[in-house]
């Protein structure tokens, strides 16, 4: 039977998967093997999940390594939990609750705030290692889109399966339908996923 759990490796291994991924990237290259070297000088295990290099203590998830099209970022997963001294910290939009990033657009960009980075990092460690928790807004915090709530007006099932979901899941699709801005893109994906609202699943289900 082939295994497909993540492969894992101790803080002073190099993850062949996060390799490859860096290998591959098409842009920002230099700046995340820059990324890479800080994250790993802490005591983290170095692993792919969803498709991008993680940083874990202990399973659980700490920090991330991503790219967009004008920047690279290191994401910290509980990252509003920070002290932020430095004020470096971005939200990415308004509905994000526990992440928060630093950006970057060059390698001089990383070096200069290396100490900072490596300061944030055993920060993020030591909020895992007390076990505190972010204290996330409850679904009917969130505004819903219009296009989403006339949807589950009209359609009494879709709001009963909506309704049936885990707190997270529901969340998730709130999230996800309210981030595009124009109306017509909001329309299609909820109409692409009505289905699976139905079937009970979860946006990544």
């Amino acid at each position: 039977m082939k295994n497909n759990k993540p492969v894992k490796t101790p803080p002073d291994k190099m993850n062949p998967k996060v390799d490859a991924y860096i290998r591959n990237l098409k842009k920002w290259q230099e700046e995340l093997k820059k990324l890479r070297t800080i994250v790993r000088g802490c005591p983290l295990t170095e692993e792919l999940k969803w498709g991008v290099p993680c940083y874990t203590y202990q399973n659980s998830n700490v920090v991330l390594l991503h790219v967009f099209k004008e920047y690279c970022a290191i994401l910290f997963i509980k990252g509003s939990l920070l002290k932020d001294s430095k004020g470096v910290l971005i939200q990415q939009t308004a509905n994000v609750q526990a992440g928060r990033q630093i950006r970057f657009t060059d390698v001089k960009g990383i070096e200069s705030i290396e100490d900072t980075l490596n300061a944030y990092i055993l920060e993020a460690i030591e909020i895992e290692k007390a076990g505190l928790k972010v204290d996330l807004k409850k679904t009917a915090e969130f505004n819903m889109p219009e296009e989403f709530k006339n949807k589950l007006d009209k359609n009494k099932a879709l709001k009963a399966a909506f309704n049936a979901l885990t707190p997270g899941r529901q969340r998730a699709y709130i999230l996800y339908f309210s981030s595009a801005k124009q109306s017509q893109t909001r329309e299609a994906r909820i109409e692409k996923y009505t289905a699976q609202i139905l079937k009970g699943k979860g946006l990544d289900d």
